[in-house]
């Protein structure tokens, strides 16, 4: 199940950000957006993990790794308003869900 939920991460591009309930809404797991949380820090860096915030826009890993994501989202033109994304400019909605697999 920890594939599946960081499948729809793959999808997002550049310069755009989902937050960790749409992807495992993408995904077909509503209410699973710990567990989106827990695949992408076992998937060790190997997808665009910085693509992936907490709602509202906000980053939500402590310290370095925060300020690492920060960084690599404003390379990609990503820009902030205080401490939180533009979301407005930068949400990317995933065209459809997949459905549940339960």
């Amino acid at each position: 199940m920890l594939r599946e939920l960081i499948l729809p991460v793959w999808k997002i591009p550049k310069g755009k950000v989902a937050t960790y309930g749409e992807v495992a809404r993408a995904a077909g797991y509503p209410r699973y957006a710990r567990q989106v949380a827990w695949a992408l820090r076992a998937a060790h860096g190997a997808i665009p993990w910085h693509r992936v915030v907490g709602a509202g826009g906000h980053i939500k890993l402590p310290g370095a790794p925060g300020m690492e994501q920060r960084l690599r989202l404003q390379n990609e033109g990503v820009t902030f308003r205080g401490r939180r994304i533009h979301m407005r400019l930068h949400e990317f909605k995933f065209l459809a869900t997949a459905k549940k697999v339960r």
